[in-house]
């Protein structure tokens, strides 16, 4: 009976043991490969618990999500011979699911070491034996990122379809230190020169702002200026226009006044020539006769009339000669 006991706990703590290493786990992010005698098995399993043969098979995960392979301390030989050393460089790379079968029958499943790691020795050691040290480290720096990535993506879409480079990030290289001092050196250099123009900018920038402001001021004067000037014009033509007005005011005036005299002395001659009829002066005549008439008593009547007759003519040649000059006058005025 205790045999029988011990060889059912034997069995049992067998039967545990197949279970434990015949059961297996894999994590979200990642497919399951398997091995049988060395074999890689056609079946990739998905995340979650899996069983299989134990001691037989065995599996490895393989990541298909975004994954970042650091490379360390990678040598590197400048054209001129100096051999400087890149500290760290990130290639973040991400595999296709569909594509894990076929990466690990080609590239096993560290497909990374060969495709990747190998790949950027390979690829940072070519860029570096054609340029400079001070191409490298300092003027094309900035391009080594694109470039490498561009070379890694090109040779894996021939080589191993499915495994996409999104992103490489390269550290500042080491150098030898007594070239590191020269180039801070050449930096602290730089930094005097890129403060002394750019202090120089900005003396320039405010001269300039100064000679712009001035221009402004003078064309504002000048504005200014001319405004009072036209303003000035406007005030004497205005005034010459309104003396203007003024003299043909009182032209109008003294010719309407001139007019005025000439057409009353018109009309004064006419009356005149109309008042010195051959009648009137008869008439005028004959009242002259009659005022001057005188009246002689005696002997000598005869003697009398013949002086009175002579002296009436003269009297009325007289008058009449008189009342001639008023007229003349008169017209004449």
């Amino acid at each position: 009976m205790i045999d029988q006991n011990i060889i059912v706990m034997c069995f049992l703590v067998c039967l545990a043991v197949v279970f434990n290493f015949s059961l297996h786990r894999i994590e979200e992010g990642h497919v399951g490969v398997y091995f049988r005698g060395g074999a890689l098995l056609p079946q990739v399993s998905s995340p979650g618990f899996h069983m299989m043969i134990p001691l037989l098979t065995t599996f490895r995960a393989v990541q298909v999500t975004l994954q970042t392979d650091e490379v360390k301390n990678v040598p590197c030989g400048t054209s001129g011979g100096v051999m400087i050393y890149f500290d760290r460089i990130e290639v973040v790379n991400i595999l296709n699911a569909n594509s894990v079968y076929n990466m690990v029958r080609n590239y096993t499943a560290d497909y990374d070491r060969s495709l990747i790691f190998n790949k950027v020795h390979h690829e940072l050691n070519q860029f570096c034996s054609v340029h400079t040290l001070h191409e490298v480290y300092i003027d094309l720096f900035d391009q080594i990122d694109e470039n490498l990535k561009t070379a890694l993506q090109r040779d894996l879409n021939e080589m191993a379809p499915g495994l996409s480079i999104l992103a490489v990030r390269v550290t500042k290289p080491k150098i030898p230190e007594t070239i590191r001092k020269n180039y801070e050196l050449m930096e602290a250099e730089k930094t005097k020169l890129l403060i002394s123009t750019q202090h120089q900018k900005v003396v320039e920038k405010d001269a300039e702002t100064d000679r712009k402001k001035a221009i402004i001021e003078a064309e504002k004067e000048a504005q200014v200026a001319k405004i009072q000037y036209n303003q000035k014009i406007m005030e004497k033509e205005s005034l010459q226009r309104m003396a203007a007005i003024e003299d043909e005011m009182h032209l109008a005036r003294e010719k309407s006044r001139s007019d005025a005299d000439y057409y009353q002395m018109a009309r004064q001659a006419e009356a005149n020539k109309l008042l010195l009829s051959k009648e009137y002066l008869e008439l005028e005549k004959y009242k002259s006769l009659s005022q001057n008439a005188k009246v002689y008593y005696g002997q000598d009547i005869p003697k009398m009339f013949s002086l009175g007759g002579c002296s009436n003519d003269a009297n009325l040649g007289s008058s009449i000669n008189r009342v001639t000059s008023e007229k003349d006058e008169n017209y004449n005025e």
